[in-house]
């Protein structure tokens, strides 16, 4: 199986709104690549700024989710399933972004870490930076490359402790 842990920073509320794509690539239950572009959203007001350090002048000349695709396309041939921390954020933000685009994407199921993490785990908060930090995984938190990054970490965690991954499986 070829995982593909994506996490989405965005601009506003709304799921069309991304602004930052983190991928990393699992093969064979090792990290085998990452990508991670900034992406210009469809609005020039970026509320969550301070929360990932994003700003319009940053975004303002990168090119839109559809002018990336075929980069991102590439890059997540071959995945079986997603992996995200809260998989239903990212996939509603991916599924959004490209509805509005007309882009059409294939139905390829999310595994949920965040979901793993209260099942598995016992903390007492299941934030990314708090498993993060239970399990000794770096992050830099609300950059999408560290997201995704430590989201695989997660999932590579779950695996090694045998933990029953279809567990993880967004329904």
């Amino acid at each position: 199986m070829i995982y593909t842990a994506i996490d989405f920073e965005t601009a506003d509320n709304g799921r069309d709104s991304a602004c930052a794509v983190g991928l990393v690539k699992i093969q064979d239950m090792r990290i085998v690549d990452s990508f991670y572009r900034l992406i210009r959203p469809p609005r020039s007001w970026i509320k969550y700024a301070d929360f990932h350090g994003i700003t319009w002048d940053m975004l303002r000349d990168k090119p839109t989710f559809a002018e990336q695709w075929q980069d991102i396309a590439a890059f997540l041939q071959g995945t079986d399933a997603f992996i995200a921390h809260n998989a239903p954020f990212d996939r509603g933000v991916l599924y959004g972004t490209a509805e509005v685009y007309h882009i059409e994407l294939p139905e390829i199921p999310f595994y949920c870490t965040l979901k793993g993490a209260r099942k598995f785990l016992h903390l007492q908060r299941n934030s990314l930076d708090c498993v993060c930090s239970a399990l000794n995984i770096d992050l830099n938190h609300h950059h999408a490359l560290s997201d995704a990054a430590a989201c695989a970490s997660i999932f590579l965690y779950f695996n090694e402790q045998q933990f029953p991954l279809t567990s993880c499986l967004l329904k």
